[in-house]
């Protein structure tokens, strides 16, 4: 059984940094694209960022360009999502979720449609 499960999310005031986790099952792992999403209350899941599991290029929302980074360690079959400067409006429930690998490179990564797997969520808050 495929499995994604996230950890790292709390609560931090403006200017603060968290770093998300995303630990991923061998077969989830293996040449995917693996995205960041996150879904405020009241609002639609949009993706934050993502990966390919092959290689080194990652993609960004222009929403956090310049302060989030996502990086893995293949060793262990884990993604992390470096959140710094946050803003308030970063606050949202985080999810990690694996894709087909053409996802990353074809300009779609953002669209939840083509994730299959997802995690369960971790929650960030960030108070002003």
């Amino acid at each position: 059984q495929v499995q994604l499960v996230e950890s790292g999310g709390g609560s931090v005031q403006a200017g603060g940094s968290l770093r998300l986790s995303c630990v991923a099952s061998e077969y989830t792992y293996s040449r995917k694209c693996m995205g960041w999403f996150r879904q405020a209350p009241g609002k639609e899941r949009e993706g934050v960022a993502a990966i390919y599991t092959g290689g080194s290029s990652t993609y960004y929302a222009d929403s956090v360009k310049g302060r989030f980074t996502f990086s893995q360690d293949n060793a262990k079959n884990t993604l992390y999502l470096q959140m710094n400067s946050l803003k308030p409006e970063d606050t949202a429930m985080y999810y990690c979720a694996a894709a087909p690998v053409g996802i990353c490179t074809s300009g779609s990564w953002g669209l939840v449609r083509w994730y299959n797997d997802w995690g369960q969520g971790t929650q960030v808050s960030v108070s002003s």
